[in-house]
């Protein structure tokens, strides 16, 4: 009998054991985080993933890497579905966009105080924000010394200083001073928003002309090449390396190209700060985190892009690529404040990063950003050709913009 009841005990506690161990295995929370074409930096994000999920036992985090070229259809479709990932990398454009359609979750700002706050700014919309930050880009200005010694001129801080040596240069050197590539995706608005020219309400008012104006004098006296309607940076820096063109305006990775395949004009280059407007603030490009309204676990995937943001994570990821670091604490680092005088490279990196302290106003995404940068590149065209006046032509664009708009 006594043998019996111990049996029957032994079951008991075996069967009482079985729900505990469910409920253990239900309370580990799978994160799914999606990032855009990252693989290349697998042990990386694997290592950041490692070292999260031993700080936070209850958490798993599933990382699925997505080809850039599927990331805003993949993307939708999940958003709009009943289990999306609970962190996806984005472009600030497409997730502006998701953010206006209330597919996004808010943000408190309390959780951006780890980041450049002129940075967490741009992302702000009507106050509130709806990302964080990964990485930035900021272009430097990559320039041809010997051309530039060559032509007796000062090194140009604006568009017009730019349009007032571009005669000498053509002259004394026989280059260009640059290829602007001013109908590539959003190049053209990207200038005007550093003359204040950023609304439908502006874009044909007389600062936006004078801006119009000034090209279009480059490009009739030919101090601009005539394929500056249609060519991209591709083909600028082809240009470049050619020695065809002074100033090349672009990232700080493009001088590893230029070393590689133009040694020779390497040898002649160096960098200077981006080319600016009236208002003298400069251009970015970021990267961002954003968790979807329907994600199942906000909380836990707002944690894991924290993690992924801070002052380690960050220096680490700004030392195996060519991106800038967002988190302020890493901005201040010696890797971003100082820079060996023969490493071109570490130049272009300080110069680069200085940059972010000083880009509001940006240049804000809007409802339809792609009809309207096709919308501003087609009157660019139009306006290099002659086809009309300068003032017709941003007056129809600006009717055409307030439709985008509504």
């Amino acid at each position: 009998m006594k043998k019996f009841l111990l049996i029957f005990l032994i079951i008991i506690l075996v069967v009482l054991c079985f729900p505990l161990k469910k409920e253990s295995k239900s309370s580990v929370k799978e994160v799914t985080f999606w990032t855009l074409q990252m693989n290349d930096f697998a042990p990386y994000i694997n290592n950041v993933i490692a070292n999260f999920e031993r700080d936070n036992p209850n958490v798993k985090i599933k990382w699925v890497d997505v080809p850039f070229s599927e990331g805003e259809k993949r993307t939708l479709a999940a958003v709009l579905s009943n289990n999306p990932p609970d962190l996806i990398n984005l472009n600030p454009d497409f997730a502006s966009l998701l953010a206006q359609r209330g597919a996004l979750f808010e943000i408190n700002t309390e959780y951006a105080e780890q980041f450049n706050n002129s940075v967490i700014n741009s992302l702000k919309i009507d106050g509130k924000l709806y990302s964080l930050p990964w990485y930035a880009t900021s272009a430097v200005t990559i320039y041809n010394k010997k051309l530039l010694e060559q032509a007796g001129v000062q090194l140009p801080a604006t568009y017009e200083d730019l349009a007032k040596i571009a005669p000498v240069i053509k002259e004394k050197t026989g280059a260009y001073v640059l290829l602007p590539n001013i109908t590539e995706n959003d190049t053209m608005l990207r200038i005007l928003n550093k003359y204040g020219v950023n609304s439908a309400e502006n874009i044909n008012s007389q600062q936006s002309q004078d801006v119009f104006k000034m090209f279009k004098s480059l490009y009739e006296k030919d101090l601009i090449p005539k394929e500056s309607i249609t060519q991209t940076h591709r083909e600028a820096l082809e240009k470049y390396m050619a020695e065809n063109i002074v100033f090349f305006q672009a990232g700080a990775n493009f001088l590893t190209m230029i070393k590689e395949n133009a040694p020779s004009t390497y040898k002649n280059t160096d960098v200077a700060p981006q080319i600016t407007g009236k208002l003298g603030q400069n251009d970015f490009s970021l990267m961002n985190f954003v968790i979807p309204l329907k994600a199942q676990n906000k909380d836990e995937a707002l944690k894991f892009a924290l993690f992924l943001t801070n002052y380690e994570n960050q220096l680490e990821l700004a030392k195996l690529t060519n991106v800038l670091a967002v988190n302020d604490k890493a901005l201040k680092d010696e890797f971003y404040t100082n820079y060996d005088k023969n490493d071109l490279m570490s130049k272009a990196r300080v110069i680069s990063a200085s940059q972010l302290n000083k880009i509001e106003p940006p240049m804000r995404p809007l409802k339809n950003q792609k009809e309207i940068n096709t919308l501003v590149n087609t009157a660019v065209q139009q306006i290099l050709i002659d086809k009309d006046s300068i003032q017709n032509i941003l007056n129809e664009v600006c009717k055409k913009y307030k439709e985008l708009i509504q």
